[in-house]
């Protein structure tokens, strides 16, 4: 089986190398189509100068952070350096490091890609709809294969170079490690601009989203390529390494594990060859809906990922309940992504209640939207909930005669590895958001007509709702991702205790009315909301100092409030306050979550950081789902107004559903997606620290 194994490594490389080519022709493709416009071109430069200007302040400044820790790593990981086993720690440290660059590399492709498909999505509109759709998706289709080919890539390579999962680990928290601050950055900075934005133009003055009269605007239009773009490349990135890492570790655990790892590398690699199948099949008439589009994008790469999963189950000889947690998995991903679309595509009843709500003011458009918003948890929860119990009773009964926890988790792992089988689909519609949000920006401000407008206009449409349906996709796989998690730190613990030959029971579970797992449930469940808050008092600072930057332009500029020809606003000082600002805020916050990590683990051991992760998985989960719902509803609702129902642009109820959408910003942007890469990160941080926890505890 040996041999076996090493062929479905270099097969996985293969169709990583066959995603990176299919990246290649798209990005020639996309950089093909015709621009000309003088006036569109100049703004596309300066959200391409700005947005690759932030990128290289916030690597630069996670570059320390990183050093630090590889170095820390070298010392302590996966047990101290001066035990004798230097080779597995700098394996471990090389590990980390590899996962941060292409964690990085991942971001500057998106970045690159999504500033060029901007410009071709805009000028296309004044051809027709399907020109812009298609220059808009293959843009992000870009990002798509390039993110699931490094993901599957870096993971096979270290695989195949190292043969230790535990390595995998190292690698996986990298990327985890940089998503985290890229997301929370990116996120900051968006949302910065995003919130000011909209409060200077839209309530203040009464002027369009993209008048480029608004000294934001720019910044704003930056600020979609590095959070919506970089920062969720990043963090899609992270998930898919995770939720891979996490089934190999326990995959090597367990009885046959050579075949178990093929499997598991096997499906991942499906997973990347269906994904490009489908982006080749994408499509849209003239005329057609956009919306529909992407979802039957979606749908198709779903089917014939399952179709060609259960053939090489066949010809392999694969255990067939190991396929069917896989299938569980991507299932309940797309319910849970039609789930997330009720609540918030203007379409359905609760935008159009919160809209209603709009007319009686602001008051009653957070009350109903928070409230719609804690409803749409449920769901989604229940349904994390039944795959993560179905994968679990399905597969447990492989190991019967004692090993069935160890199966049942593998099975729930394998589910995560199914949900984010199609991801690299989901990307490419996530990534389309932005781009056709920036291209809209560019119609307005480069005066490409009323109809390339509403062409836009409707792309963009089909973006927000897409973009809510694909993150309550990624937090759904995020949630199987760390409970798979869970149990890479019980079998990281369990391999401890019998390489250290302690005299110590392994672990099978965490009893929560064990008064040291209590305590760590508590203190993790804490962790999200404390996260979230810092980040988006981080946002709630930086508008502030951003909006007083467009009062004094307004008021210093003359002709500047009137539009006078040839005045501009001064658009890179707003960019400088966004960066500065995020940059400030970004390590602070993700450092808490590690922090607490560990002094939980050294206070209380092994079942206190049992009970932490735990905590903080559910907590995490219901804020995650939260924010990102009622954040995406708000948006909605408020486009939905804009579209003329409620009285329109400039209405009582439109300025009521901007300061609902302002609310929503750092809520669907900064910290609500951010969360699942928290919890990523304090799973791997127990997992790779096991054994010290296991010896250097108070309790």
């Amino acid at each position: 089986m040996e041999n076996s194994l090493t062929f479905f490594q270099v097969l996985s490389i293969a169709i990583s190398a066959l995603a990176f080519a299919t990246a290649f022709w798209l990005y020639r493709w996309v950089s093909s189509q015709p621009s000309s416009n003088a006036k569109v071109a100049e703004v596309g430069q300066l959200i391409r100068s700005g947005a690759n200007t932030f990128l290289a302040k916030e690597y630069k400044t996670l570059i320390r952070f990183c050093l630090i820790a590889s170095l820390l790593i070298l010392v302590f990981l996966p047990s101290p350096i001066w035990k004798d086993n230097v080779l597995d720690n700098v394996v471990m440290a090389i590990a980390y490091i590899a996962g941060t660059v292409f964690s990085a590399i991942a971001g500057k492709i998106g970045i690159s890609i999504a500033t060029i498909a901007n410009i071709k999505s805009a000028e296309a509109a004044t051809k027709g709809i399907k020109p812009s759709f298609m220059a808009g998706y293959r843009g992000g289709a870009v990002m798509g294969m390039a993110v699931v080919g490094s993901s599957l890539f870096g993971i096979s390579l270290v695989l195949l170079l190292t043969g230790n999962t535990t390595a995998l680990l190292g690698f996986s928290f990298g990327a985890s490690s940089l998503a985290l601050f890229a997301k929370a950055g990116g996120g900051i900075f968006t949302k910065t601009a995003d919130v000011s934005a909209d409060l200077a133009g839209k309530v203040e003055m009464g002027i369009p989203e993209d008048d480029p009269r608004n000294p934001a605007v720019i910044a704003d239009n930056v600020g979609d390529n590095v959070g919506d773009v970089a920062g969720m490349g990043a963090d899609l990135f992270d998930s898919n390494v995770a939720s891979m890492a996490a089934a190999l570790v326990m995959a090597a655990s367990l009885g046959n594990p050579e075949k178990n790892i093929a499997m598991v590398l096997c499906y991942a690699a499906i997973g990347l060859l269906a994904s490009i199948i489908g982006v080749f099949t994408a499509n849209m008439k003239e005329g057609g809906d956009p919306t529909r589009a992407l979802n039957t994008n979606t749908y198709v790469t779903t089917a014939i990922y399952g179709i060609l999963t259960a053939i090489a189950t066949y010809v392999f000889d694969f255990n067939w309940r190991i396929w069917a947690a896989s299938a569980i998995g991507l299932l309940v991903g797309v319910i849970i992504g039609i789930a997330t679309d009720y609540f918030t595509n203007d379409n359905k009843k609760p935008v159009r209640a919160v809209a209603k709500a709009c007319e009686s003011g602001p008051a009653f458009t957070i009350t109903s939207g928070v409230s719609y918003g804690l409803i749409s948890t449920l769901p989604a929860m229940v349904g994390i909930g039944i795959s993560a119990l179905a994968a679990y009773k399905i597969v447990a009964p492989i190991g019967a005669g004692g090993n069935e926890v160890a199966y049942g988790m593998f099975g729930i792992s394998m589910a995560a590895v199914g949900m984010l089988s199609i991801v690299g689909m989901i990307i490419s519609n996530d990534a389309y958001g932005p781009i056709v949000d920036n291209a809209r920006g560019l119609v307005e401000m480069g005066d490409l007509g009323d109809k390339a407008l509403e062409i836009t206009d409707s792309l963009d449409s089909a973006g927000n709702t897409v973009k809510a349906i694909t993150k309550g996709f990624s937090i759904g796989a995020a949630g199987l991702t760390v409970i798979a998690l869970l149990g890479a730190f019980m079998t990281e613990v369990n391999d401890a205790i019998a390489a250290m030959g302690l005299n110590i029971e392994k672990i099978t579970g965490f009893d929560v009315t064990n008064p040291t797992v209590f305590f760590g449930l508590l203190a993790g469940a804490a962790i999200p909301p404390v996260f979230s808050a810092m980040l988006m008092l981080g946002v709630d600072r930086n508008a502030q100092r951003m909006l007083a930057e467009i009062h004094r332009q307004f008021k210093e500029i003359a002709g500047l409030k009137e539009g006078e020809p040839g005045v501009k606003p001064e658009y890179d000082k707003c960019i400088e306050i966004a960066t500065a600002g995020a940059l400030k805020e970004l390590i602070p916050a993700g450092l808490v979550a590690i922090i607490a990590t560990l002094i939980v683990g050294f206070v209380g051991g092994v079942h206190a950081v049992g009970g932490f992760i735990t905590g903080n998985i559910v907590s995490g989960l219901v804020f995650a789902l939260f924010m990102s719902n009622a954040g995406g509803l708000w948006d909605n609702t408020k486009k939905y107004i804009e579209a003329g129902n409620h009285g329109g642009k400039n209405s009582e109820a439109h300025k009521a559903g901007v300061v609902g959408d302002t609310v929503g910003d750092p809520f669907k942007d900064t910290a609500g997606p951010s969360i699942n890469t928290q919890i990523t990160v304090v799973s791997l941080v127990a997992s790779l620290t096991a054994t010290l926890f296991l010896t250097l505890s108070i309790f």
